[in-house]
């Protein structure tokens, strides 16, 4: 059975939950779904429940195309549409249900349906604050090519900050690129403050400054930044095989290990690392190269390639 049919047993009132977990007959706690809607524990074959209510479509598709085809409803809600995306739209094409074009009178009534449609949408104050955050959210996700996983988290940030009134008197540009920046570290996503500010009109120091304010007053745990994080999304820039992303995966894995990573920028420890494993991998590039790539200058990864090269002896040349 394929790996994504194994589940949890279902839990069952009356019953502890060290016996809602576990088969009756063997113990298991892996269950499998078979096409016939039962519950068949994957261990000793028995069934655990039968005609289970199936919540998926009842159609089957092959292609996205399909799928939207077969669809008879919207998409689901999001956080990123300031209504969430359960509000009526009013489509702009003055036709009817069979494509044909409307008489004056009727377009003019759908002119007026649609303004003050758009009008009770964003009725309230906090409405229009949210539309236009929502505009702009996506307009710097979109630039900073980010998935939806982000700009949900960048979203249920400002949604929150917005409740605890962060708003007020403050640039509302500058709390959603605070938002995105900080939806970047808490799903591990390699953007900086310089990315994030590159594609917005907010100074680097008002969005740090917002930045801190939102992670404060949100009570907010940010991870720490990993050098490791950054990585990937250097070497696919500069072009560099599996080989050197791996080593240099493997130097900042010793560098860690003897503590130099500590109080150290991590684009830059990483840059570094990226430095020395294109040399030791024999695909070299120049440190003015990862530097634009890494958004630091030439001097900063010349020292901590130093650095890093006296530490672990990596028969490099300073």
């Amino acid at each position: 059975m394929p790996e994504e049919n194994r589940h949890r047993a279902p839990q069952k009132s009356g019953k502890s939950e060290e016996e809602l977990h576990k088969c009756p007959n063997c113990g298991s706690t892996n269950y499998i779904m078979t096409a016939s809607r039962e519950l068949v524990c994957a261990e000793c074959g028995l069934v655990l429940d039968d005609d289970v209510i199936d919540f998926g479509a009842e159609w089957r598709e092959f292609s996205p195309e399909e799928r939207d085809k077969r669809a008879r409803a919207g998409p689901p809600s999001t956080l990123t549409m300031h209504d969430k995306g359960l509000s009526t739209t009013i489509d702009w094409r003055d036709v009817d249900a069979r494509g044909h074009r409307l008489d004056a009178r009727r377009r003019a009534e759908m002119q007026r349906i649609r303004k003050w449609h758009n009008r009770s949408r964003v009725y309230q104050a906090s409405e229009r604050n949210l539309a236009s955050a929502m505009s702009e959210l996506d307009r710097l996700a979109g630039q900073l090519d980010l998935p939806q996983r982000v700009r949900q988290s960048g979203a249920l940030l400002y949604r929150r900050a917005l409740e605890k009134n962060l708003i007020r008197g403050r640039s509302i540009e500058a709390i959603v690129a605070a938002c995105v920046y900080a939806a970047c570290r808490l799903t591990s996503f390699p953007r900086t403050l310089a990315d994030v500010g590159r594609y917005t009109r907010v100074g680097r120091k008002e969005l740090g400054r917002s930045y801190r304010l939102i992670v404060r007053r949100l009570g907010i745990q940010m991870p720490v930044t990993q050098p490791e994080d950054f990585v990937s999304r250097y070497t696919t820039a500069l072009n560099l095989s599996q080989r050197t992303h791996a080593r240099a995966l493997d130097i900042l894995m010793q560098a860690r290990n003897k503590g130099i990573t500590s109080g150290k920028d991590p684009t830059c420890i990483a840059a570094a690392a990226i430095y020395i494993a294109s040399i030791l991998e024999g695909e070299r590039r120049t440190q003015r190269e990862i530097g634009e790539v890494a958004g630091v200058t030439e001097v900063t990864v010349r020292n901590r390639y130093k650095e890093l090269v006296r530490a672990l002896d990596l028969g490099v040349e300073v």
